[in-house]
């Protein structure tokens, strides 16, 4: 018995382990956010077609990155009466065209669903988590995608949906990813899918995941810790002080901070047999950009270390962009980071 139980516990490693070296073989390693795009924005024809053009795609390519994670609201994709967007999965159709041509593998993130948004401040998106029929267009939509996008399961991800909020969702949202993902299967069964966990997308809650429905499910969470360095100054939320200016503490922001962060995801992904990617982390703008190397370079650390996937935020704006001008004299080692 003792035998049999140390040869599973070996059997579960090395398929945790091939599960990072697919990750990483297979290009979804490192990345950056093309946020504000498809999400997070006023939706005009200006913002839609041309906030992120070809040469962005070239540009991230020649960075080094293997992937790109694509926000994308349900209203991009859906018409007003519920019925599919041509126009919204062309653009999908197009960014993905752009990826291939430069080599680079997709990310596809609902980041905003019918009654669900992680901007519980900037969005009117209620009932998500108590209603049926928005959970059912929610099957639906993913469904759809799974339809025009399934076949390219070596080149695209999905990732069901951004930062649960609340402790109190998490039973019900275990329950509709998984509906979700068994869905989905019938017409993508090759397909990656990231799931996150509550305290948007939290590292500490990613144990309050179910196990994954199948080995094709890796847990997904953010980190933008500690919120008081990285969002320094920020004008959405309401749970930091707008004036404080904090300086990267090297004695406090350590790989140990690090590692004692993620130690339960981590810890989670081992006994579930899957990997984890962070599907978002980075320093907001207000940050000197010698500091926010500094915490790049830290949290990378421990990424490598445990063969976590990752997706810079963001490429371009957003309080965050990485290729934004203020970063230009630091960006060569920045991206070393990624």
């Amino acid at each position: 018995m003792q035998i049999e139980k140390c040869y599973h516990i070996d059997k579960i490693a090395i398929n945790r382990k091939v599960k990072y070296i697919m990750l990483k073989t297979n290009g979804f390693y490192r990345g950056v956010n093309l946020g504000g795009w498809l999400s997070q924005c006023d939706y005009s024809d200006d913002r839609l077609y041309n906030f992120i053009t070809e040469p962005d795609f070239e540009k991230i390519a020649s960075w080094g990155m293997d992937h790109v994670r694509i926000p994308i609201d349900y209203n991009v994709l859906e018409n007003d009466d519920g019925s599919y967007s041509t126009k919204g999965f062309e653009r999908i159709d197009r960014a993905l065209e752009m990826c291939r041509k430069y080599g680079l593998n997709t990310v596809l993130d609902l980041h905003k669903t019918a009654g669900f948004s992680f901007d519980s401040y900037g969005e009117n998106e209620m009932g998500f988590f108590d209603n049926t029929a928005l959970q059912e267009r929610f099957y639906r939509l993913w469904e759809e995608l799974a339809r025009h996008y399934g076949r390219y399961h070596e080149h695209v991800v999905f990732e069901l949906l951004n930062e649960v909020t609340d402790k109190c969702y998490i039973d019900a949202w275990n329950r509709i990813s998984n509906e979700c993902i068994k869905r989905i299967r019938v017409i993508a069964p090759n397909t990656l899918i990231l799931v996150g966990s509550y305290h948007n997308n939290s590292a500490p809650a990613v144990p309050a995941l179910t196990a994954p429905y199948d080995d094709k499910v890796i847990y997904n969470f953010h980190c933008y810790e500690p919120l008081r360095f990285t969002h320094q100054g920020a004008y959405w939320t309401d749970i930091i002080d707008q004036k404080e200016r904090v300086p990267f503490d090297e004695s406090d922001v350590t790989e140990d901070f690090f590692e004692e962060l993620f130690a339960p995801a981590i810890e989670a992904a081992r006994k579930n047999n899957t990997a984890l990617y962070c599907g978002e982390f980075g320093v907001i703008d207000i940050v000197s950009p010698e500091d926010t190397v500094k915490w790049y370079r830290t949290i990378n650390k421990v990424f490598e270390k445990h063969g976590i996937a990752r997706c810079a935020w963001s490429y371009k704006e957003m309080d965050f962009g990485l290729s934004d001008s203020r970063l230009d004299n630091v960006r060569t080692e920045l991206l070393s980071y990624i």
